[in-house]
């Protein structure tokens, strides 16, 4: 065995040192201006770009074998800037055609190239004779055969210009590796760039390079790697006329909306747009993406459907969607209809700039949605924006224990919003309706509620202050808590100036409760508002502010009696105060004038002065009469007016 070994290793050696002395006598007598001629001629034939050298030019043929160029530049596609430049472009030569005599490149070194790209309205770019060049050259029994399979390219910048779609983009420090095996018609790119402040690896490959040359159908996977985004494609790709891609596509982000701000899109206001997954059926054509089988995860909303993209001009975002459960509370986080912490509606103006930033078209429905503190059932709904303008409608949303249906919508004027809504809540809870929408939590009972009204504003304030509109509420077998109406009448009725007691105690029940309201610059007037109990009858008139947050009305409550029986007991009564925690008490005057020995006193009391002297005393045994106001705090005292 060790003799074979011998025998096998003598004629190895032998050649190996024939090819040595071979290679070191061919760099005596080479002709090197020959050499440097023929990588020039083989680099302009293959890539059909002007090679111009404004620098020194290296030759070397042992102990290594390659020619390098410095300055160079490569021009073509009729531009007088050039396509390429790099500051040393080193061919690697092949050895034993070296040794023959034939200069043949094996790979290609591009160290600090600059590369231009430039594309015109009509899709052709100042490296499309490159391209038809290569894809000649790559063909079986080309005339000019490509002999290198590879080009390396270290510390390069790419500047990119689409005039048809005003973009402007730079990739800089890309180390890349670019292969095509001569035994395979694949091609593969590996490598790593800066963009945006980010460093991206990626690595794309296609299983026929000559058909991805030519524009024909071949298949192609890509891989994209950076910080805010990752993004992977497998399918196929042809560009014949434009792009058209099909395949499988994948997206994952730690934050969309970090990873939006990366792409130069505006994210949309508020919170939300955290951790984001995608995967789907990918169909691209040109500069419109279809997906379908859909599954998309955003803020841990995950949902199923189909989706389409395009950016022709106006990017424009369709999707129709199905989940199970959505939580929309991240995105409404930062929205605040009420100062933090006070009863005055909240004065930050709103952030309008992502309703002018992308066409929105989506249908959306979910078996459980959470709001806030609101929990809905099924539900269906959609959402489409256009031109600045936001519209969502409700199809139907088990809400409140009832139906809700409606629309909302919101036009930018500047940083005015204009907003117009309509809703028809139908047989609903209405203590759980009124207390998450206006803030009421004394009402009790089943009821239906129809809202139509109209705002414009720069802030919740703003809107407030404008609204118009009106709503109509019916209520059933409920009450109204705060007060009760029937001990007190009866009470009243046998001792007028008794005091009110615990008047602010106990609850109204009533069998049916009717509120017509209507809005006119933040005021809103009670054209109808009557309350039918057992043993009570309520009616009130008046008008409640909405930017104040504060009701002043009057009313009369009675005593239901029955059909044949005489007239009942009637007091009319004031409500006024905040919202939330209003003072009802009895008109002073109306009891006065129903005690035997009390109304001579203020009939006989003729002076104003005097008058109001004694209704203040007899405020003080009947418990009427406003409340006095409360010390400030030291908030409110600093505050400006």
């Amino acid at each position: 065995m060790a003799q074979g070994m011998k025998r096998l290793g003598m004629p190895i050696a032998a050649f190996l040192g024939l090819a040595l002395i071979g290679l070191i006598g061919t760099s005596w007598f080479l002709n090197r201006d020959a050499l440097r001629q023929a990588v020039e001629a083989q680099i302009r034939a293959v890539t059909g770009l002007e090679l111009v050298v404004g620098g020194a030019i290296d030759v070397s043929v042992f102990p290594g074998s390659y020619v390098s160029f410095h300055d160079v530049r490569l021009k073509g596609g009729g531009t007088v800037d050039p396509a390429l430049q790099v500051d040393v472009l080193t061919a690697n030569l092949r050895l034993l055609p070296l040794l023959l005599r034939r200069f043949e490149i094996a790979d290609v070194m591009m160290l600090r190239p600059r590369i231009r790209v430039i594309r015109d309205g009509n899709g052709e770019s100042n490296w499309t004779p490159f391209v038809e060049t290569i894809a000649r050259a790559m063909k079986p029994g080309a005339e000019h055969q490509v002999s290198f399979s590879e080009i390396r390219i270290q510390d390069g910048v790419l500047n990119y210009e689409d005039a048809g779609n005003h973009v402007t983009e730079t990739l800089g420090d890309i180390d890349l590796s670019l292969a095509w095996p001569s035994i395979s018609r694949s091609f593969a790119a590996t490598g790593q760039f800066d963009w945006r402040g980010e460093r991206v690896d990626g690595s794309i490959s296609a299983s026929d390079f000559v058909a991805v040359l030519s524009g024909d159908r071949s298949g192609m996977k890509a891989r994209l790697a950076s910080a805010p985004l990752k993004l992977a494609f497998d399918g196929t790709l042809a560009n014949r006329t434009s792009m058209m891609m099909e395949g499988t596509v994948t997206i994952d982000s730690l934050s969309l909306r970090n990873a939006l701000r990366w792409m130069g899109q505006a994210p949309p206001a508020g919170g939300g747009f955290g951790r984001f997954a995608l995967k789907a059926r990918a169909n691209v054509v040109g500069a419109s993406v279809a997906l379908t089988n859909v599954n998309v995860e955003l803020d841990g909303n995950v949902a199923e459907g189909v989706m389409t993209f395009a950016n022709n001009g106006r990017q424009t975002l369709q999707a129709t969607l199905a989940a199970g459960a959505l939580d929309f509370t991240p995105y409404i986080s930062t929205f605040r209809l009420l100062a933090s912490g006070a009863r005055d509606w909240n004065r930050q103006l709103f952030d309008l700039t992502s309703l002018s930033t992308t066409d929105l078209d989506m249908r959306l429905s979910a078996a459980k949605v959470t709001v806030g503190p609101s929990k809905l059932g099924r539900t269906a709904f959609g959402a489409n924006l256009r031109g600045g303008a936001l519209a969502l409608s409700i199809a139907e949303a088990q809400m409140y224990g009832g139906i809700a249906k409606g629309t909302f919508s919101i036009a930018r004027s500047d940083a005015i919003a204009d907003v117009k809504a309509q809703f028809q809540f139908t047989d609903v809870d209405l203590q759980a309706c009124g207390s998450e929408l206006f803030g009421i939590n004394k009402l009790t009972g089943r009821g239906n509620l129809n809202v139509s009204l109209v705002a414009s504003g720069a802030s919740p304030f703003g809107l407030v202050t404008s609204l118009d509109g009106t709503a109509t509420l019916t209520g059933r077998d409920g009450a109204i808590a705060g007060f009760n109406v029937e001990q007190l009448l009866k009470r009243l009725e046998r001792r007028p100036l008794s005091g009110g007691g615990n008047f602010r105690s106990g609850s109204t029940p009533y069998d049916t409760l009717t509120m017509a309201v209507k809005f006119n610059d933040g005021i809103a007037t009670a054209e109808d508002v009557r309350v039918e109990g057992p043993a009570a009858r309520l009616k009130l008139t008046g008008t409640a502010s909405v930017p104040a947050r504060e009701y002043d009305l009057k009313g009369v409550a009675s005593l239901t009696t029955a059909a044949n029986a005489g007239p009942g007991f009637d007091l009319p009564f004031v409500v006024q105060g905040p919202w939330d925690d209003p003072l009802v008490f009895p008109d002073p005057e109306s009891l006065i004038r129903r005690s035997p020995g009390a109304a001579p006193l203020l009939d006989a009391v003729k002076d104003r002065k005097t008058r109001d002297t004694v209704r203040q005393v007899i405020e003080r045994f009947t418990g009427g009469g406003p409340r006095p106001a409360a010390p400030a705090t030291a908030d409110e005292a600093t505050k400006p007016n």
